[in-house]
């Protein structure tokens, strides 16, 4: 199942001034990768899931057009899922996506993931 196209777009637009910003597809979707954390995901199901961490889960819950995300059949606290009714101007997207930076941005900085070139190893006994 593909994404949105048009959505994606209109999430392109809106993170177009950032720097840190990484495009993946995953989960049947394209998700957007900021400073390399989820912070939202364009769903191939037409919703937009939004990464609002587990503090903030259970209240937004209870906002119109949101649900919970659900994979295999559980629950996935810390991210919801908002129906394209939930996002239909390009005001309350934006709001939305501001939701999910501002929850990435009090995630701790990633370590770098990158192995460090091997060493050759010693050699022992004569030349």
């Amino acid at each position: 199942m593909s994404y949105d196209e048009t959505t994606a777009e209109r999430v392109r637009k809106i993170l177009s001034g950032r720097r840190d910003v990484v495009e993946k597809k995953l989960m049947g979707g394209l998700c957007f990768m900021v400073t390399d954390s989820m912070c939202c995901s364009v769903s191939g199901k037409g919703d937009l899931l939004i990464r609002v961490g587990k503090a903030a889960h259970g209240q937004t819950l209870g906002e119109p057009h949101v649900s919970p995300m659900k994979m295999g059949g559980r629950t996935v606290t810390g991210y919801v899922r908002v129906a394209p009714e939930g996002y239909r101007t390009d005001a309350v997207l934006r709001k939305w996506i501001q939701r999910g930076l501002d929850f990435v941005a009090t995630l701790p900085a990633k370590s770098s993931r990158r192995k460090s070139p091997r060493k050759a190893p010693k050699r022992r006994g004569k030349k």
